[in-house]
């Protein structure tokens, strides 16, 4: 079975659709639009101006930006060369920006904002095969060597845009799209290869069960669009006359969900445990009459959740409170998302159950889903017709999914990739022998067909005694602490396992000052005998119910967060646990060392 290849959705889109708002980006303080015709005409102009450098079928363009409107427009340019387009992650480090148009083989890359060209320029020296360099979003005077964006999207032309359709209708559905690397939790980066079919299948798989609203709705994009999980939740909203608004930077959120008020978006677990945390954190701030009706408020919140997040009966009473709590209190935490949320997808990683409660039952619905880069990416979701949480729903339309006898999740269908760029070994290790990819994953599939994601193969810990224990599950529990930001749960080969935890500093300073207690630093506030004891009490109260050996014996508190910046996350906000084990090693060993000495001895 094939499907339409991309730049050919895209005119389709273009043609039935005809929004006026195709792309919203804020310049100058001001939310600006694109309509989709302006956007068609910049796509043709920038695929014209490359075809006059030489690019054709099969040709790599490495493409270095934030999340801004440029960044369709470049991708569907190259795209409707039948060219191949390797996004770089906005931030990428240097030497990584090196290593993928090196190992992709570009002939041109293309930088867009005035960090991502400075980067880019500073190893121009270093790249082998790029023959031109195109800069965008940078003062005219920034560099005389390279290519002005610009200027090439500004010479559009009827004639040029019937010169791009005539290219695209040439590009087959077989052919390689792109390039993605993976960030890596191990090793260096390998570069999965995807087709246009293997993109299609899933921006029109995923559908089923979803409803979009042509030039009603409005999709905000904000997780990195060199990730394949914002790329094709963008592509279905491009595809389906769904405005897309552009947020460059993480910091930018808060601000554009009150300012564009979307109405859909797709996120990743750590995304919506900071806003949990910062609604704790104002809760924490709150005295007197403000404080017991919030408190009241989350205790209702947590007696309806059966009800709101599973359908399943509750008292009178229980529904007759939650709905004063709809009226007082919930509307205020939905206002903080902008008011008009409909629907969040969660991917990347899994989320933690308690969390999906809370915000079924303030009125957020979040549906969490399950994929990979190899899988285009989605394999499984939930959605408004089948929804189970905890589960990351069931298979999508023409995906394949069966549990290996080690528990192992295996998938096949038309989103699976061709293969590993230039790495065939590494490509038929990803496959059994009857052709299933291995994801890496262990889960299970309960009698509805739901599927559950327990935890990656590699991190599952083993401890001294031949038990194996799953970190996500307990990191996740870890972080519905109104206290804890963010943890780690570490002790393969140990004895027991222990955690590292990075407290939620706001809440903690405002919980201290009602015992009369501040700090003049974080490293003070984690050091702090008060703050060990408070966050002890947590880690029991949350792992209580777990087996004896999952339960974190002992615990390390954290003067700073994890980062990307730092290395210890990937830039969809996963742990990178053997980072973290080299990075906090001292620590580590200081918690076993009593126990480890001793037994040595």
């Amino acid at each position: 079975m094939s499907y339409t290849p991309l730049p050919q959705r895209f005119l389709e889109a273009v043609d039935r659709f005809g929004n006026p708002r195709e792309q919203l980006y804020k310049v100058g303080g001001v939310w600006q639009a694109t309509s989709a015709q302006q956007m068609l005409h910049q796509v043709a102009a920038l695929a014209h101006a490359l075809a006059e450098l030489g690019i054709g079928p099969g040709d790599r363009v490495g493409l270095f930006a934030p999340n801004r409107p440029e960044w369709h427009i470049v991708d569907f340019a190259v795209l409707g060369l039948g060219a191949v387009d390797v996004p770089i992650y906005f931030n990428e480090a240097p030497d990584r920006i090196v290593y993928i148009l090196n190992d992709s083989g570009a002939k041109v890359a293309v930088a867009i904002g005035e960090e991502q060209v400075r980067r880019l320029l500073s190893v121009r020296e270093r790249l082998a095969s790029v023959e031109h360099v195109l800069v965008g979003g940078v003062p005219a005077e920034f560099d005389g060597r390279v290519l002005r964006y610009e200027a090439l999207v500004a010479q559009s032309s009827e004639p040029q845009v019937a010169e791009y359709r005539r290219r695209a209708a040439q590009v087959r559905p077989e052919q390689l799209a792109s390039l993605l690397y993976t960030s890596g939790t191990t090793g260096e980066p390998k570069g999965v290869m995807l087709t246009h079919d293997n993109f299609s299948s899933n921006a029109t798989d995923v559908l089923h069960g979803m409803k979009l609203r042509a030039r009603n709705d409005v999709g905000l994009s904000f997780l990195p669009l060199s990730h394949v999980y914002e790329r094709l939740i963008d592509y279905t909203y491009l595809f389906n006359g769904v405005t897309v608004a552009y947020v460059d930077r993480i910091e930018a959120l808060p601000a554009a969900l009150l300012e564009v008020r979307p109405t859909l978006m797709a996120a990743v677990p750590r995304i919506f445990e900071k806003i949990y945390a910062g609604i704790q954190e104002r809760a924490a701030q709150t005295t007197g009459v403000r404080r017991k009706l919030f408190d009241w408020a989350m205790k209702v919140a947590r007696q309806a959740a059966p009800w709101r997040g599973y359908g399943r009966p509750v008292s009178l009473w229980v529904k007759l409170q939650w709905w004063l709590a709809n009226w007082f209190v919930y509307p205020k935490i939905r206002a903080a998302l902008g008011g008009r949320i409909r629907r969040m997808n969660s991917g990347a990683a899994p989320i933690a159950r308690e969390l999906l409660e809370f915000f079924w039952a303030v009125g957020v619905k979040i549906y969490q889903g399950y994929g990979l880069t190899e899988t285009s990416p989605v394999i499984s979701t939930n959605h408004e017709l089948s929804n189970r949480l905890g589960s990351v729903g069931r298979p999508i339309p023409n995906v394949e999914v069966r549990i290996a006898e080690d528990g192992e999740i295996l998938v096949r269908g038309p989103c699976v990739m061709q293969g590993y760029y230039n790495k065939p070994e590494q490509t038929r290790e990803a496959f059994t022998e009857d052709g299933w990819l291995k994801t890496g994953d262990i889960g299970w599939m309960d009698a509805d067909g739901y599927l559950y994601v327990t935890d990656r193969k590699k991190d599952l810990i083993k401890t001294a005694a031949g038990k194996f224990v799953a970190p996500q599950p307990i990191e996740n529990r870890l972080k519905t602490s109104p206290y804890i930001a963010n943890a780690a749960v570490v002790g393969d080969r140990h004895k027991f396992v222990v955690a590292l935890l990075v407290p939620n500093f706001a809440a903690l300073e405002a919980r201290a000052r009602e015992h009369g207690l501040t700090f003049h630093s974080r490293a003070e506030l984690a050091a702090h005998p008060w703050v060990r004891q408070l966050l002890e009490l947590e880690l029991e109260r949350l792992t209580a119910d777990l087996a004896q050996y999952e339960r974190p014996k002992r615990f390390a508190v954290l003067d700073h967060d994890f980062s990307f910046d730092g290395g210890q996350l990937t830039y969809t906000m996963k742990l990178k646990r053997r980072v973290i084990e080299q990075r906090y090693a001292e620590q580590i060993a200081a918690l076993y060392a009593d126990v480890e000495q001793a037994h040595s001895a």
